[in-house]
């Protein structure tokens, strides 16, 4: 009998042996699936983050912050320098003959959660009477838009969701007095749809502030942006940075996706060292169970390979079974849902889970290597067992 068909015989025997061993086998597919479903569960995490954050950005749009100001939140652009912008070459015209340059104030604010009786930190976002030509995903779905110089608001669909007394009509003391709600927005779930908006001057009175922390520009293609940005760093009287928007998202982010890519590998790694425990333990004993067996086959002839096989092709499968039950397990719980977290601006961000087949197959490919390591000293084990022990049991 050639290799390849000891392998099989022996193989077969083995995977049509594992419903006698139930629970050893079980021990290899829980812990595993445990394993993958963490990974993927936080791999599932940095993917939403990198999603809405790319559906945020436009080809077509920039964002102009002050020198080495890594957020918004630490961005200081005089009112002189917002207007020098506005009239940069490369910048788009509305129907009213107006730059669509829309120069933005930003405050952090404490609002209640609705779970838990905290408060959690909001945008709100000053902006000028250009800002919804500039961003058009903003759409109004509730209410009106708040007024010139009065201290109203429109609130996110995703941050009216997560804090309490957000619905159109609601009172909200902020810096001792009080804004009204007076209309709802989405944007396709975008970070802007957990901010508050409202006017640049209004927000600029209340919070005795005379500075803006960013200005956001629709161009006249994507194109347009080398002229535009050429125009701004050759100004002497200006010190700011223009970026494209996607890249000025994927800026905010990279950060906190690589701290949660890192959680998911630090955790992922302590559970798989212990699963890989479990998988040793597992194999050792389904081998020790059958040393008088392995070894008979050994004795007709039977090669060494096809045992130390057959014992990989064990793990292997029950290592496939956990990592697609813990993917699958995460893909139910997760997937479409959002997490709240306190993002990389100070701000509070809704992050959406997405878990796609990619991050299964990852997980499950994980869930491999852990069975293999599992069943690697096992199998050498029955490979080398001396035959004259092996055969009394010994």
């Amino acid at each position: 009998m050639n290799v390849l068909k000891q392998i099989a015989c022996v193989t077969l025997m083995n995977i049509r042996s594992v419903p006698q061993r139930l629970g050893a086998s079980s021990v290899i597919v829980i812990g595993i699936a445990g394993v993958v479903g963490v990974l993927v569960s936080i791999l599932a995490m940095v993917g939403g983050l990198s999603q809405m954050m790319s559906s945020t950005a436009r080809a077509d749009r920039a964002i102009v912050v002050s020198t080495g100001a890594s957020f918004e939140t630490l961005s200081n652009i005089a009112r002189e320098a917002t207007q020098i912008i506005s009239n940069a070459p490369g910048i788009k015209h509305g129907t009213d003959g107006k730059e669509l340059a829309s120069a933005e104030a930003l405050v952090i604010v404490r609002l209640p959660l609705k779970q838990g009786g905290n408060d959690g930190n909001v945008t709100l976002r000053g902006v000028s009477d250009t800002a919804m030509a500039v961003r058009p995903e903003i759409q109004l779905v509730e209410g009106r838009l708040f007024g010139s110089a009065v201290r109203e608001v429109i609130v996110g669909r995703t941050l009216q969701r997560q804090f309490r007394d957000l619905e159109l009509g609601k009172h909200l003391l902020l810096r001792g007095a009080a804004w009204t709600v007076v209309g709802v927005f989405e944007s396709h779930g975008d970070p802007h749809e957990a901010e508050m908006m409202t006017g640049a001057e209004s927000l600029q009175s209340a919070f005795e502030r005379n500075t803006f922390q960013s200005v956001a520009v629709g161009l006249e293609s994507a194109d347009s942006f080398a002229q535009f940005k050429a125009a701004l760093t050759g100004n002497p009287a200006l010190a700011v940075d223009a970026m494209r928007e996607a890249d000025y998202y994927r800026q905010q982010s990279r950060a906190f996706s690589r701290l949660l890519s890192i959680l998911a590998y630090v955790i992922g790694g302590i559970m798989a060292v212990g699963a890989v425990f479990g998988a040793l333990n597992a194999m050792y004993s389904a081998v020790s169970t059958r040393t008088v067996e392995i070894a008979t086959l050994r004795v007709l002839g039977f090669g060494a390979s096809a045992v130390v096989v057959s014992v990989f092709a064990e793990a292997l499968l029950l290592a496939i079974l956990g990592g697609a039950l813990g993917g699958c397990f995460a893909w139910l719980m997760f997937n479409g849902h959002a997490i709240s977290t306190n993002g990389g601006g100070l701000t509070q961000l809704s992050v959406p889970l997405a878990v796609d087949l990619r991050l299964v197959g990852f997980g499950v490919l994980w869930a491999c290597l852990i069975g293999m390591v599992g069943a690697a000293f096992p199998a050498i084990r029955a490979a080398r067992a001396p035959l004259a022990s092996a055969l009394r049991g010994i």
